[in-house]
């Protein structure tokens, strides 16, 4: 087939197919015409077949064609875009072949890196003095090429009369995990945009973290050696067609007719909440307490943007801390899997880097870009942090602003940006000392920052006690899971449970319900009036942080009923979570009432008092001896005003930690 029938056979095809979408992109001012592959394959095989054996000359008739319908409007440089390739065309980025140089092709991955947009030459045309004639070259490698010789004899020295200039942008495409087999290093190509594909609506596309496919053509790029030549060692580069978003975050998930009746079905189930429970973790025997939790996770709040600015942020963060083989890691990882967009991280091979962005030499277009990491990669989706304590201090602090604020801002090198991380994050770590001491308080054994505690709205100590019949049951659930795989069958299929979360999130936004806003109140006043006896919650400082984090489980509550409106049931379920993990975790044993500092500060109230006290005895003392003070006058003292010995031991030793008494002999102290 001849070039002329080519584009007549175009022609025809733009005619009756995609006159309509060529006139409304000309109004719109989009210089492209996408046209569907299987469209093309259905009006004319040859002319499709021959798209993916040459891709150029095909793509250049297919845009001489558009130039034909002048007579509608501007469609000077129309840029044809294929898409909807066969996945027979489809190619991992690890198995692509000197074969397939210049051949069109099907690519997925994640983008990884992205630069700045440049403009790029693509032809220039040169006057030549001597005789005036005009030259036009065409600039398709790296290196400006001007021209080497005129017709009338002369060599070098032409004027430079104009070049054509378009925008390009270089992003770095990754394999996606999910194909990979174990072990194998994902493989990285080059990938170049030009014009209307790094147009700002198209950039949202290509944002770092974000799943592509792309059409386009495969091309070898010289490698320059240091004395200017060429190495024998080519570089291999895509030059992009179109681009489509594959992502599936629960904003973009799809659900058709069929299944959005299926969903409201099950949403109006009243036994809704034991079916999604079940089917959550269904490997693993109880924990029914978490696997409630994770549901409302998963589910999330409302985000509110204020009129100001501010943010209220959705996401519900959970901290499982435990002892080993509590099976932590297992609903992590369920989570992963049936999250849209979840992401799996361990903590020892995660730096503070990996989890927020790191700034990288750009060798594709010089300079520096944004690497994103694991919390941007994750925006709108979850992130699974598995072994938070056996992180190291410096990279766990990358994480809080990402924890609470919702973005992370970088500053390194020449780059000044803020990503956002719209994550929900579920985490999973060990106590100190690998397993849960029985005699110990549990919030000791927490050997975590209590900032970044702090920033988890429900912390769960997972305990594994001996106790015959929990055991017993716990024996049989698994052995018979090993005997007969199939043994649980999840009431719900993973599909559905991701369709269900995914249209919650797309179509449910509920509103707090006067009953359910005074039960919050009546909560959250009856914890803080510190003092007044009422019942056995007495005296019980909790702090704000915790009143948002009630909202969002109450809102997540109503969300997995499909309600439109928090009720009062919604908000005593979120209260009835959050009490339990307070009383496990914020419990002061010394006045037997819950403490939230103990989570928040490390330092619980009674303990701060007691500093406070001994601090005011050692002044009066000071008074009434001088500097240098017995030990045994300020534990008399002391004792009078009812703290017992073994506490007054434990201040004085922490006021010498920080550095505000000394001993200058035995027996003796003084103020510093």
């Amino acid at each position: 087939m001849d070039i002329q029938e080519q584009i007549n056979k175009f022609v025809e095809i733009i005619e009756e197919q995609y006159k309509k979408e060529l006139i409304e992109n000309i109004k719109n001012d989009n210089r492209f015409l996408p046209i569907s592959y299987s469209e093309l394959i259905r009006l004319e095989p040859e002319l499709a077949q021959a798209l993916l054996e040459q891709p150029e000359e095909i793509i250049k008739a297919a845009e001489i064609a558009v130039e034909q319908f002048d007579t509608l409007g501007d469609v000077k440089n129309f840029k044809a875009r294929f898409y909807n390739l066969p996945q027979s065309q489809k190619v991992m980025i690890r198995n692509i072949r000197s074969r397939n140089i210049n051949k069109f092709l099907l690519i997925e991955g994640a983008v990884r890196q992205k630069s700045d947009v440049r403009p790029q030459v693509t032809s220039a045309k040169f006057e030549c003095p001597s005789c005036g004639n005009i030259i036009n070259v065409l600039q398709l490698e790296s290196k400006f090429r001007e021209p080497t010789k005129c017709g009338c004899g002369r060599k070098g020295r032409f004027r430079l009369l104009d070049k054509e200039m378009v925008d390009a942008q270089g992003i770095v495409l990754e394999e996606a995990t999910d194909d990979l087999e174990g072990g194998e290093q994902p493989k990285r190509i080059n990938i170049l945009l030009k014009n209307d594909l790094v147009s700002p609506l198209s950039e949202k596309k290509t944002n770092p973290g974000s799943k592509i496919r792309i059409c386009g053509i495969l091309k070898e790029v010289p490698i320059l050696a240091k004395d200017g030549g060429k190495l024998t060692r080519f570089d291999l580069m895509i030059e992009v067609n179109s681009v489509e978003s594959i992502e599936e975050d629960f904003s973009s998930l799809e659900i058709s007719p069929e299944e959005e009746e299926e969903i409201l079905k099950l949403g109006n189930d009243p036994k809704l909440f034991e079916k999604l429970s079940h089917s959550i973790v269904p490997s693993i025997y109880g924990h029914d307490r978490i696997k409630e939790a994770v549901m409302i996770l998963m589910m999330g709040g409302v985000r509110k943007v204020r009129d100001d600015g501010s943010i209220s942020r959705g996401d519900i963060h959970i901290l499982l801390i435990g002892d080993p083989g509590a099976g932590k890691s297992q609903i992590l990882k369920r989570i992963s899997k049936i999250a849209p967009k979840g992401r799996f991280v361990s903590g020892k091979g995660a730096s503070g880097a990996g989890l927020t962005a790191a700034v990288v030499k750009d060798e594709f277009m010089s300079g520096w870009s944004l690497e994103a990491g694991a919390l941007v990669l994750g925006n709108k989706g979850i992130c699974c942090i598995d072994e938070l304590d056996k992180m190291s201090s410096d990279d766990r602090d990358a994480m809080h602003e990402a924890l609470e604020g919702q973005t992370v801002t970088i500053s390194k090198a020449n780059i000044q940006a803020t990503l956002r991380s719209e994550t929900t994050v579920l985490a999973a770590a060990n106590p100190k000392f690998g397993r849960f001491d029985p005699y110990e308080i549990i919030p000791k054994q927490i050997e975590l920052p209590s900032t970044l505690v702090n920033r988890f709205d429900l912390i769960f100590p997972v305990r594994d006690l001996p106790s015959k019949e929990k055991d017993e049951k716990i024996a049989g659930f698994m052995l018979n899971l090993h005997q007969s795989p199939d043994f649980v069958d999840p009431e719900l299929d993973s599909k559905l449970l991701r369709k269900y979360f995914a249209y919650a999130r797309q179509k449910v936004f509920p509103q707090l319900s006067d009953g359910a806003i005074d039960e919050i109140k009546k909560y959250y006043l009856k914890m803080r009036s510190s003092g007044s006896e009422e019942g056995d919650l007495s005296a019980i400082p909790i702090s704000a942080r915790q009143l948002e984090a009630l909202i969002r489980m109450a809102e997540a509550h109503a969300r997995l009923r499909l309600s439109k409106e928090v009720t009062k049931a919604d908000a005593k379920k979120a209260i009835d979570l959050m009490h339990h993990c307070l009383s496990q975790v914020g419990l002061d044993p010394e006045t037997g009432k819950i403490d939230i500092d103990r989570i928040s500060t490390g330092i619980p109230a009674s303990e701060r008092s007691h500093i406070s006290t001994i601090k005011e005895v050692i002044s009066e003392l000071e008074k009434k001896l001088g500097k240098t003070i017995p030990l045994d006058d300020i534990v008399e003292v002391a004792k009078e005003k009812g703290i017992e010995e073994d506490a007054i031991d434990e201040t004085i030793q922490k006021l010498k930690r920080a550095g505000d008494i000394f001993e200058p002999r035995r027996g003796f102290i003084s103020r510093i």
